[in-house]
């Protein structure tokens, strides 16, 4: 089935701006590292914020989910494996400062 041209200007649009946002966004937290522009609590949260906000301009520009109701299900799925994600990262931290402590 052939994509409408006016489709495909849309697409090549949202994928431009996506890697335009995401370029800046890790442009910034690269940029303060080098400069060293502000302490190093300060430049965590920005790479920390940096990062979310990168995530989001993924969802969004790069696997377009959105809040519309025919791309709930995907985004159920992606929530459930964010979940898991951030329960073997939580996990793994935890051993690791757990073996840490216990060697000390």
């Amino acid at each position: 089935m052939p994509i409408s041209p006016r489709r495909r200007q849309s697409t090549i649009k949202g994928y431009l701006v996506g890697v335009v946002l995401a370029l800046v966004l890790t442009a910034i937290p690269f940029g303060l590292v080098a400069t060293r522009a502000l302490r190093p609590i300060q430049i965590f949260v920005v790479i920390g914020i940096a990062a979310i906000a990168q995530a989001v301009v993924h969802l969004r520009y790069f696997l377009h989910l959105d809040l519309k109701p025919s791309s709930q299900n995907k985004l159920i799925a992606l929530c459930f494996a964010g979940v898991v994600l951030f329960i073997l990262f939580g996990g793994t931290l935890w051993i690791m400062f757990n073996l840490n402590y216990r060697k000390m």
